[in-house]
């Protein structure tokens, strides 16, 4: 028999053991983990422009050779030297639009069309909901929507990813005819509201929360990029 001084080292050991291989196996996983949450953030950003593959090589050839990816600041100016992958949209949305950095990826297609992607970043029933919205070259028209969830509800606030939701942004306006901001508004068929079908999309029926949340989310999120847009078209005039 062991003596209970025995089994106490020998445990101690063990775990010792078993933590550094696992923290060893962690490291060494690190670059490929990595990676993957990089290609599966292209692939997201790609997404919002109608782009959609399963292959790495094609992702990140779409990628790599049209966005070109930029940081704002409140007033609408590009910020040099700062990449996308240093802002936490998760922190800049608590803060003040007047003190947010902005990422924004500009995306220029073969027939030189370009499309303004946005991220945007709120909260549902369960938790965070986050996606990707593009805008085409007169800062209004919705050309594309890509959206996810960490754990809404199957069949209901997780329809907020599948294609019929995303589907329905397509062609949709972030401006009235008066060039005022009025988003995208997330309601109910049955509801009453002030502006045209061209600013409004079917709630999730039953996720009632959830579309709440992403209709906040997209008023948030979409609203500070409007002074680069003025600026962008007066440089055109």
């Amino acid at each position: 028999m062991h003596s209970n001084r025995y089994t106490l080292i020998y445990a101690a050991v063990l775990s010792i053991l078993t933590a550094v291989i696992l923290a060893a196996a962690s490291e060494g996983l690190k670059p490929a983990q990595e990676a993957n949450i990089a290609l599966d953030t292209k692939s997201n950003i790609l997404r919002a422009v109608r782009f959609s593959s399963d292959d790495r090589q094609a992702i990140e050839k779409e990628y790599g050779e049209h966005i070109r990816e930029v940081v704002l600041n409140a007033a609408g100016e590009e910020q040099p030297g700062i990449r996308t992958t240093e802002v936490a949209l998760k922190d800049e949305i608590s803060k003040k639009p007047a003190d947010r950095r902005l990422p924004l990826y500009i995306y220029t297609g073969k027939n030189g069309q370009r499309n303004y992607i946005i991220p945007v970043r709120g909260v549902g029933l369960w938790g965070p909901i986050w996606g990707y919205i593009s805008l085409e070259s007169d800062y209004n028209t919705v050309y594309g929507a890509f959206f996810d969830h960490k754990s809404e509800t199957p069949g209901l606030g997780a329809e907020i990813a599948e294609a019929p939701f995303q589907q329905q942004f397509q062609g949709k306006k972030i401006r009235d005819d008066n060039d005022r901001f009025v988003s995208v508004n997330v309601v109910k068929k049955t509801d009453k509201i002030s502006v045209g079908n061209e600013h409004r999309v079917d709630a999730i029926s039953g996720g009632t929360i959830t579309s709440r949340g992403t209709d906040a989310m997209l008023k948030n999120c979409l609203a500070p990029y409007l002074t680069y847009f003025e600026k962008q078209k007066s440089n055109v005039l």
